[in-house]
């Protein structure tokens, strides 16, 4: 989940690791289920994997940059 500025990461082990090698400053972060170390690094990746820039979005919704940052 995004964090407000200034929060930090709070993330746990490996989860932690991972953001602050990728450059997340501001996240909070949880797990439901398993916390084994692997999964949660592995889930952690392809999670940011799969994000998707606000020009990628706007375009797929037909909308400006501008209408969907608000």
């Amino acid at each position: 989940m995004p964090a407000a500025e200034g929060t930090g990461v709070i993330a746990g082990g490996s989860v932690r690791t991972v953001l602050e090698l990728a450059g997340v400053k501001y996240v909070r972060a949880n797990s439901i289920g398993t916390n084994n170390s692997r999964n949660m690094a592995n889930a952690t990746i392809r999670g940011l994997k799969e994000l998707k820039t606000v020009e990628s979005v706007s375009k797929l919704r037909g909308k400006t940059k501008e209408e969907i940052l608000g």
